[in-house]
C-alpha cells in the first residue's frame, strides 16, 4: 500500500484532464477571452488535487495530523468505532486544502467501517455522526504500550466521495497515504484519554508534518 506522492493526486487526473480539454476547446472555438473562466476552473482543479510529499517527524510518540486544514474540536467524548472513552481532535478541510489523507501513527489496521449518511457542512458538530463517513481503527505500540487510534474520514457539504485504500490486517506507516476525500470535508482523530493534545481549536495544521498530540 505504499503510494508515492506524485505532486498531483491520481484521483484528480480525470478531472484535471477534462477541465484542461474543456479550456482548450473553449479557446479554440470562442477565443481566449471567452475561455478565461474555463482556465480558472482548470487552475482550481489542479490546486485542489495537489499532493505534495511531506517530511515525517521522527518523534516516536507523536500523533500526526491526517489532513491539512483547521482544528475545529479538541474534546473528550466516546469513540463509537472502538467503543471507548477518547480524546477527539477534528481537522476541517476547505476546498483550498490538500485532501490526501495520511496515517497519524504506525500500526496494524484493526477495522475499517463505512457508514452512509448525509452531506451537511463538515464544520458542524453533527457531521461526525450524521454524515457519510469511513472509520479506520489502528492498533499502535509506542514505548511498549498498546494504543488504539481511530481515523474517521467525514464527507462534507460538497464532498461526495470518500476513498480509503486500506483493509483490516494491513500495516500502516506513520505519514503513509491511505485515502482521499473530494471537495471539502473533515477527519476526526480519536485518541486514548492519556494522549496530550498539542493543538487547539482554530490552529491550522498540515498533514503528516504537524503533531496533533503525543501518546
Amino acid at each position: 500500500m505504499n503510494y508515492p506522492h506524485p505532486i498531483l493526486a491520481r484521483e484528480g487526473w480525470p478531472f484535471i484532464g477534462a477541465s484542461l480539454l474543456l479550456a482548450l476547446v473553449a479557446w479554440t472555438v470562442w477565443g481566449f477571452a471567452i475561455s478565461i473562466p474555463f482556465w480558472l476552473i482548470t487552475i482550481f482543479v489542479v490546486q485542489f488535487f495537489r499532493d505534495p510529499p511531506r517530511v515525517v517527524p521522527t518523534q516516536d510518540n507523536a500523533v500526526l495530523s491526517p489532513a491539512d486544514g483547521r482544528i475545529v474540536k479538541v474534546e473528550r467524548c466516546t469513540d463509537p468505532y472502538a467503543q471507548r472513552e477518547a480524546l477527539l481532535i477534528s481537522v476541517f478541510m476547505n476546498v483550498f486544502n490538500v485532501h490526501s489523507n495520511r496515517s497519524s501513527v504506525s500500526g496494524n489496521v484493526l477495522a475499517v467501517q463505512y457508514f452512509p449518511g448525509l452531506f451537511v457542512n463538515a464544520d458542524l458538530d453533527k457531521a461526525s455522526t450524521h454524515n457519510e463517513r469511513n472509520a479506520v481503527v489502528i492498533g499502535a505500540t509506542v514505548g511498549g504500550q498498546n494504543h488504539t487510534i481511530t481515523l474517521v474520514q467525514v464527507a462534507g457539504l460538497i464532498a461526495r466521495r470518500i476513498l480509503c485504500y486500506v483493509n483490516p490486517g494491513e500495516n500502516l506507516q506513520k505519514g503513509q497515504r491511505y485515502g482521499f476525500i473530494r471537495f471539502g470535508s473533515r477527519v476526526d482523530v480519536y485518541l486514548p484519554l492519556s494522549a496530550v493534545a498539542c493543538v487547539a481549536p482554530g490552529d491550522k495544521v498540515s498533514a503528516t508534518s504537524t503533531i496533533l498530540a503525543t501518546l
